[in-house]
This record gives C-alpha cells, structure tokens and sequence, in this order.
C-alpha cells in the first residue's frame, strides 16, 4: 500500500480552507496540512513532506505568485507540485501562471465533490 499523500493548503479564507481541507481529506483520503497565510505556509512547506500544495493567488501579506517564486528559490520546495486556486481564470491569467511552471489551476469557486478529482487528475496520482 502507498502512502497517504500529504497536501498543504495555503488560503487567508478559513472558511475556504475547512471545505477544502475537508473535501481532500474525506473524498481524496489524504492527509492535509492547512496554513491561513503565506508565511505560514512557506513555514510548513520548509519543514513538512509534502506531496503537493494547493496555493490562493490572492492573500493579503504575500500573494501567490510571489510565494510560488520563494518555493521555487529554495531546494527544499522546489520539487513540490504546486496547483494554483483562483478566480483569475482569464486566458492570460492562465497564460502567465503556465510560464511559472506550476502544476495546474483549479478555478474558483469550485465544485467541492469534484475537487479531489481535479487534484489527483492535475498530479497524475
């Protein structure tokens, strides 16, 4: 049997945060880590395993893409998958986050019973 995958979710909405927290957990079954700000979460990023983070583009002290960049810049993150989780779904918004590198987009507001679906199917698990 593998073992559980661990994903850490970084969203300033906490309420956000449960439903995701709560859908990977009960319907992808993975262990999942949730920070409510970027420091937080670059924090856990740097001292946990993880399989992969789910990111908010928009947070107030760090957004995103800045935070993306911070993880890419440190060889201990550097490797971990990162899915984006935004409402900026335009084609050029997903033109710019493309030429990040990261793992996928996941548009918000999502659908919760297919979010798991969306993860597993981005990574290839």
């Amino acid at each position: 049997m593998t073992p559980e995958k661990r994903i850490l979710v970084i969203d300033d909405e906490q309420n956000l945060s449960a439903v995701v927290q709560a859908c990977l957990e009960n319907l992808g079954g993975w262990e999942t880590l949730t920070a409510l700000s970027a420091k937080e979460g670059l924090t856990i990023a740097q001292t946990q395993h993880l399989d992969a983070i789910l990111l908010d583009v928009m947070m107030p002290d760090m957004d995103g893409i800045t935070l993306f960049g911070e993880l890419q810049k440190d060889s201990v993150t550097q490797t971990i998958p990162v899915i984006l989780l935004t409402a900026k779904v335009q084609s050029t918004d997903l033109y710019q986050f493309a030429k990040l590198g990261v793992a996928g987009v996941i548009a918000k507001p999502f659908d919760p019973l297919t979010l798991a679906d969306q993860v597993a199917s981005t990574l290839g698990w």
